[in-house]
């Protein structure tokens, strides 16, 4: 009798945590009230906001974050706003393969699970300079966590270049910050992209995405100035792709400065 009441409790356990995993938290609540939307302002050029969105084709509550993502890009104009969408692979598994999946990129949302002491992985999440996150549909505390971020001033700087060569990228930079425990981290992005899903909770949906990560290249920062050089993602050419460069502390995923290199 003992036996069988532990084994219940364990796949309870394990069912619930598959559910928190795969569905975003208070989605039934998300309609429910509305409040004013925060202005994007800034103060001055020293402040910057990184917006990270960890989503899916698989998931049928992740479409409306890409698009309030969208919608961000498109009243952002020339603020130092920073767009990222990585495309997690834990919902391949049930239905649809998303082509812009990685399991690299649920290893990095498995990060932001210890640096932001969270119990569960979920989609859609929006992620603010690696310090703040909620549910992707949220899109009152996306105005007002972006607009809190372009209030802060940092007194870090990068500059970055890029050169392309054959298969590779060779990327310079400077920076006025050098410290313990901190990376630079590269993310090469596509601009735009547009999917038809045949399976799985989006079948039949015609999906548009933005800022797609197709990779994420980490180094350790021990020099205020240098070049590295990475792998050219398949497809890569510069009209349709851009390089986005951020300094983030490995200890607590804080994210100092970021740059988008002004051309490739």
């Amino acid at each position: 009798m003992k036996n069988s009441i532990l084994i219940f409790f364990a796949i309870t356990l394990s069912s619930l945590f598959f559910l928190d995993c795969f569905m975003f938290p208070e989605s039934e609540i998300a309609g429910s009230f509305k409040t004013e939307k925060a202005k994007l302002e800034t103060v001055n050029n020293n402040v910057f906001a990184v917006v990270e969105l960890f989503t899916s084709e698989g998931c049928s509550s992740c479409p409306p974050a890409d698009e309030l993502l969208a919608k961000l890009q498109r009243e952002a104009g020339n603020k130092n706003i920073y767009l990222l969408a990585y495309h997690v692979d834990y919902w391949d598994r049930l239905g649809w393969k998303d082509q812009f999946s990685s399991n690299e990129f649920t290893k990095r949302q498995q990060k932001y699970l210890d640096w932001l002491n969270l119990y569960v992985m979920y989609t859609p999440q929006f992620i603010i300079n690696g310090t703040t996150e909620f549910a992707g549909y949220n899109e009152s505390a996306l105005y007002e966590k972006v607009s809190n971020a372009l209030k802060t001033k940092t007194m870090a700087d990068l500059n970055l270049t890029v050169k392309s060569n054959k298969d590779s990228l060779e990327i310079n930079y400077t920076t006025n910050l050098l410290q313990k425990d901190i990376n630079l981290v590269f993310a090469t992005i596509q601009k735009q992209a547009i999917s038809k899903v045949f399976r799985g909770e989006n079948q039949g949906a015609t999906l548009r995405h933005i800022q797609i990560v197709k990779q994420l290249n980490s180094f350790q920062l021990n020099k205020k100035e240098g070049n590295v050089k990475i792998v050219q993602p398949d497809n890569f050419n510069p009209k349709d792709f851009e390089i986005i460069g951020f300094i983030q502390d490995n200890r607590t995923g804080k994210i100092s400065i970021t740059k988008k290199a002004d051309k490739i």
